[in-house]
């Protein structure tokens, strides 16, 4: 290596710093943050104004916060469609490692075992009040089998597995849409509501439970709205009064709809200013995949596909003296990102069995991140489809075999599929995504096993992979780091020795 001149020095140690920043602790935030995170069901990213110019649908609160903070115009949720999303969101996870692709029904068992850390159980032992108030849609033990019917669990029934045994302190709700008039609190079916009071009630009760915290003990509260999934079941007092169009599919009543759930976001943001928490809450407020059978230009397609439509999402953050308010990020990020967000925002160093597919958001939401935290991202299809992101480029390994690749900063629509023309760049991102298969996550870290034989669909990845580690990814997490630090440590001295001749 030529000597560095000495005008050179300066970058010669400021890319060494750099280089070596990734192996400083981890602070926790000075005052921990109350975290609140509103989960729409199926709202399209070209839903809300402030996404869509065009959009004849009204969401006065959503814009409202994204006016107060950063709105992400490239934001995915963990899969197209209800169930895997959420797995993603507690555990940090890719819901594909479990063979997750498809939704839970009223009976289905848990999909998250007791043994792995959520969100919640991170921040609960950290001293945070927890509840979940909305829908599960995450399976549950059901004590007497299969007590009612698929739409009404009988009153009194007893369940184990749930969002008690997850590391919520406080849980009502219900399982999934298709049976939103049994009503769950703890771990027992307290009432049968028609499906119109459902969305009030949850409402009232997260209203409430903000109401009861306390300003010394930090507090999460997940709240995961029904809206705007079906059953499209407008309250009175929002039948008619949105001035909303749905422009795709007609419905009367699906403009009021929408209507109403941002106005029980509006209502959650009014409970923590009138409990003087606002100022200390984060509140992130997004969704879990794209619009049931709605697509909106440029997205191709929507909700339960591999495509754009199907996984591209609101997502919006709001932190007062931490977010740059009326702020845009257009770097990549993913729902399974929250749990290394709080566990950075408290200072805790997770397991290397937790939080495996999960990239801090800090440096995102302070306007410090240069590219963006996430090497890749995966995506996936309710049919099982699988896909991986990188930069602007997006390869897709269709289940039939067929794959495909798009530059989205072209052709954000996936109208051109230019993998023909750019086999290095498939090749690539193909072996970049078996990689991530293979070592059980996709950010640093010892290598963890899948739960579920995964592996590449079509031609090149016909060969099932078993699950667990590939051979030379077992690596220990110090030696990997310190490889990577040298290497950035060497490459920054070759840009400021160019940069300098």
């Amino acid at each position: 290596m030529k000597p560095i001149k000495t005008p050179c020095l300066f970058a010669f140690l400021l890319g060494a710093v750099w280089a070596l920043a990734p192996l400083a602790p981890v602070h926790a935030i000075e005052a921990k943050p109350n975290i609140v995170f509103v989960l729409f069901d199926d709202m399209g990213f070209g839903q809300p104004p402030s996404y869509n110019g065009g959009s004849a649908l009204r969401t006065p609160n959503l814009d409202r916060l994204a006016q107060q903070g950063m709105r992400f115009t490239d934001a995915h949720s963990g899969a197209a469609v209800c169930t895997p999303t959420r797995y993603g969101v507690l555990t940090g996870r890719y819901p594909s490692r479990i063979g997750q692709f498809g939704v839970l029904t009223t009976f289905s068992k848990p999909i998250i075992p007791a043994g792995r850390f959520t969100v919640a159980s991170l921040l609960k032992q950290h001293g945070y009040a927890t509840a979940c108030i909305g829908k599960w849609h995450l399976g549950l033990n059901w004590v007497d089998g299969k007590p009612g019917t698929e739409k009404e669990v009988t009153l009194g029934a007893k369940l184990t597995g749930g969002p008690t045994a997850l590391g919520f302190d406080y849980f009502q709700g219900f399982t999934h849409a298709r049976n939103i008039g049994t009503i769950i609190e703890q771990d027992e079916v307290v009432a049968h509501v028609e499906a119109v009071e459902n969305q009030p009630r949850m409402i009232r009760k997260a209203v409430e439970w903000i109401g009861q915290q306390k300003q010394e003990k930090p507090f999460f509260l997940y709240f995961p709205l029904g809206i705007p999934h079906e059953p499209i079941v407008p309250a009175a007092d929002y039948v008619g009064k949105s001035g909303a169009q749905d422009l795709v599919k007609k419905d009367p009543n699906y403009g009021d709809w929408l209507y109403q759930g941002d106005a029980m976001l509006g209502q959650l943001l009014e409970a923590l200013e009138r409990n003087h928490f606002a100022d200390n809450t984060l509140v992130i407020a997004t969704s879990d995949n794209g619009a049931e059978h709605r697509a909106y230009a440029p997205l191709r397609e929507s909700k339960r596909s591999i495509y754009e439509g199907g996984h591209r999402v609101p997502f919006i953050a709001r932190w007062p003296g931490k977010v740059t308010p009326g702020s845009r990020n257009d770097h990549t990020v993913c729902l399974t990102d929250l749990m290394a967000t709080a566990a950075e925002i408290i200072g805790a160093k997770l397991p290397a069995n937790a939080g495996e597919d999960s990239v801090s958001l800090l440096a995102e939401f302070a306007g410090t991140a240069r590219n963006g935290g996430r090497e890749a991202t995966v995506h996936q299809s309710a049919a099982g489809d699988l896909a991986i992101r990188q930069g602007p480029w997006k390869a897709i390994f269709h289940t039939t075999g067929k794959r495909e690749l798009f530059n989205l900063a072209e052709d954000l629509g996936e109208t051109n599929d230019v993998l023909a023309a750019n086999r290095d760049v498939a090749a690539r991102l193909t072996t970049l995504m078996q990689a991530t298969i293979d070592r059980g996550r996709s950010t640093p870290g010892d290598a963890q096993k899948n739960d579920f034989d995964l592996s590449l669909p079509g031609a090149e990845g016909k060969a099932k992979r078993k699950r667990g580690v590939s051979s030379n990814s077992g690596k220990p997490e110090s030696e990997r780091r310190r490889e990577m630090a040298l290497a950035a440590m060497r490459l920054s001295t070759e840009l400021a020795d160019n940069h300098c001749r």
